[in-house]
């Protein structure tokens, strides 16, 4: 395999909204992250994901995904290129404290893929493709990179957004397609297709075998806990680029408005797609 591993969402161009990284990372692990719970587990469940696995996750954020799989006995690798804020998190939660027990095996964790020992029986992309300008092209280049040496039927799974109409969030983050300065090219919002999956998986020359739908609700404590979450995705970083932060949580706080419970609390119901694919 390759020693390094491509940006999958480059820098805005243009310019770059003024966000305080570390908090960032801290909202996507502490509020966003755990949304897509769901489906990694049933990813796993479907692939039987246990002691016999060699997982790598590309994208591997703060390192949920992974932690989900070494519960259920895997060996684990995450590469995280776009994120160093993330990466710091991923390794507070995965790595052996000394004084703490002893892991089984220990998480591999870097910002570029290196080659492992033996190949890895499994690959995943959990990153939802879709809203993100280029980014099915950026994932194919990634998995080409990364599929090339591996064995032949080494299953890839990449995930992505379902159909729109069943994806309150999409709905709710067209603000950010609707706010963004369109000169900024890569990096900005648009709606997910519906054969994203596909076409990324088509680019990077693996053989689809198989898919599913994934029930993965967004539920927020409240207002503030919504607009925080939802900015720690990057999708809006065009718009935030393009005006500032108190006019996207303007926005942000109208399009959540039927989303609210009497409770207070936000609840935006979602399915979400994965594909499997294999090493031909």
């Amino acid at each position: 395999m390759t020693s390094t591993l491509v940006r999958q969402h480059p820098p805005l161009t243009g310019p770059a909204p003024r966000v305080d990284l570390g908090a960032r990372a801290r909202d996507w692990s502490e509020i966003q992250e755990r949304m897509l719970i769901p489906l990694y587990e049933a990813v796993y469940a479907r692939l039987d994901v246990g002691p016999g696995t060699r997982l790598l996750g590309l994208g591997c954020g703060s390192g949920l995904a992974l932690l989900v799989a070494a519960s259920r006995g895997a060996a684990v690798t995450g590469v995280e290129p776009s994120s160093p804020e993330r990466l710091a998190l991923a390794r507070e939660r995965l790595l052996p404290r000394p004084g703490g027990p002893r892991a089984r095996t220990v998480p591999r964790l870097s910002d570029t893929l290196t080659p492992g020992a033996e190949p890895y029986t499994l690959v995943t992309a959990f990153e939802p493709v879709g809203c993100v300008i280029g980014d099915v092209e950026r994932l194919a280049e990634t998995l080409r990179a990364v599929t090339g040496a591996a064995p032949r039927g080494t299953p890839v799974v990449l995930t992505g957004w379902g159909p729109p109409e069943r994806c309150a969030t999409a709905g709710v983050l067209r603000i950010a397609g609707k706010l963004a300065d369109p000169r900024h090219g890569t990096g900005g919002w648009r709606p997910a297709h519906r054969d994203d999956l596909e076409e990324a998986a088509a680019r990077a020359g693996l053989r689809p075998d198989g898919s599913g739908r994934v029930a993965c609700p967004f539920g927020y404590a409240g207002l503030r806990s919504a607009r925080r979450g939802l900015r720690s995705t990057g999708f809006l970083d065009a718009a935030l680029a393009a005006t500032d932060g108190e006019r996207v949580d303007k926005e942000l706080t109208e399009a959540l408005h039927p989303y609210r419970r009497a409770d207070g609390t936000v609840w935006m119901p979602n399915i979400f797609r994965y594909l499997i694919a294999r090493v031909p």
